[in-house]
């Protein structure tokens, strides 16, 4: 049945000289609110974005705003000239600018269309659009994406991401994951490289494509070819969901905040900053450091807004002890007059208990551990952020052989500081995630 949408679809289309190829069509016209495209390397991504936001413009009941979003505004130049050429062939395009930093368009009916960069975040904070569209969405990074993903709430606007998988790790490939078989309102989709026939006329069997799968890794043309990541086994947090357990929830004033602490020096020193509100743990901060000491650490938290709240902390059991100098509880003690708690956490244990935060709360129907965006160190290490010390991938893992095999009963030692960290406060608020073999009952009071 052909709805009149799709009929108006189909007119523009035509108007503009555009036709979808049948991998193209279910995105192209997806009903979705939020959808995301994985495409392979010159799939015609920026095309088909630039087409589905030409879908979406009929569907406006009066101007409109739109905006292309991006790392940068020379990243929004491929979508932001396809439209210029589409509504000029439409005989809309009321005037474009030349440039795209920023760039604008108005069309007849006042509808604008206007670049933004994450490179300067206040242009994503403006009056709230209709539709946006994320060019090369797979290099924005996670605040950006809840940013802009926020910005959809006031008019229940829609959001379309397209991008090529750099790596299968990172919130790109882990929203790609948990949209694949879809929800009411979210979908994403694969769009390999030789749906493009224009490139690849002989498509899948093209002798150019046929090369590049003979020549390259299997994890390189499943990412940069297919457009399907290939994570890499071994994560101790598969159940971790960018999409799930990061949300945009700040500090309140006046609630008790918790500082949870892996202390360290060469690796790194974390400290995650915690509030429970309306029985959920919320991550709200974090300072997460390498190369400081502890007296540097403590004068950096006790500089942040929400100090004034710090009622608890607890520490790893090795903050109680001396390397050459004052052990890292001490202080914390001394100098900001925190005691912190301490208990010895087998490995396994921990990672259990963090394991049983993650999932749903059955009370409340929603998770039961959440994470700031900006908390960028615990984040790498659970695959959703690079790393902030070098902008590299590096997770935490299980050690595996050269196959990818899991060897032995414990992941490896490192990159964990936020995650330890977590574990220590999990554990001592909340105990284990068993019942353990104890004959007495322990009772906890804070100082």
């Amino acid at each position: 049945m052909i709805t009149g949408s799709s009929m108006a679809t189909e007119f523009l289309f035509d108007k503009v000289g555009f036709s979808p190829t049948e991998q193209q069509k279910p995105i192209i016209y997806s009903d979705k609110r939020f959808v995301l495209v994985a495409g392979g390397e010159q799939a015609g991504k920026s095309m088909l974005a630039s087409k589905f936001l030409l879908t979406k413009w009929p569907e406006l009941e009066g101007p409109g705003l739109f905006w292309l979003v991006a790392a940068d505004y020379e990243r929004t130049r491929a979508e932001f000239e396809y439209l210029v050429q589409d509504f000029a062939a439409l005989g809309v395009l009321k005037k474009s600018s030349k440039r795209v930093d920023p760039g604008r368009i108005e069309l007849a009916d006042g509808t604008v269309i206007e670049t933004k960069s994450a490179k300067d975040p206040r242009t994503l904070a403006m009056r709230a659009p209709d539709g946006i569209i994320g060019c090369e969405a797979s290099q924005l990074d996670l605040e950006t994406f809840y940013r802009i993903r926020g910005r959809c709430a006031p008019k229940a606007a829609w959001m379309f991401l397209a991008g090529t998988f750099e790596g299968s790790l990172g919130w790109y490939p882990q929203l790609f994951l948990a949209w694949q078989h879809g929800s009411d309102i979210e979908q994403s989709y694969s769009l390999p490289s030789f749906s493009n026939y224009h490139l690849y006329p002989g498509g899948e069997d093209d002798p150019e494509i046929q090369r590049l799968q003979e020549d390259a890794s299997d994890d390189f043309f499943k990412e940069r070819i297919m457009g399907i990541p290939s994570p890499p086994r071994g994560l101790v947090f598969p159940e971790f969901r960018a999409d799930y357990h990061v949300r945009e929830i700040e500090y309140v004033p006046e609630e008790p905040v918790h500082l949870w602490v892996d202390p360290g020096y060469a690796g790194g020193y974390a400290v995650e900053v915690i509030q429970i509100l309306d029985e959920q743990i919320c991550v709200v901060d974090e300072i997460y450091e390498k190369t400081l000491i502890t007296e540097e650490i403590v004068d950096m938290a006790m500089d942040k807004p929400w100090w004034k709240d710090v009622h608890f902390g607890v520490i790893d059991v090795a903050g109680y002890q001396h390397q050459a100098m004052s052990a890292p509880a001490e202080v914390w003690l001394d100098k900001a007059g925190l005691f912190m708690d301490s208990e010895k956490v087998k490995i396994n244990d921990g990672t259990e208990r963090l394991k049983s935060m993650l999932k749903v709360d059955p009370k409340h129907h929603r998770p039961k551990l959440i994470i700031n965006p900006k908390c960028k160190g615990v984040l790498s290490e659970f695959g959703a952020a690079p790393n902030p010390f070098d902008g590299q991938t590096k997770v935490y893992k299980w050690k595996t052989d050269r196959d990818g095999n899991i060897v032995g009963n414990q992941p490896e030692d490192k990159y964990n500081h936020g995650i330890k960290a977590l574990i220590y406060g999990l554990i001592n608020r909340f105990g284990y995630s068993h019942i353990e073999n104890r004959n007495t009952i322990r009772v906890k009071r804070w100082a």
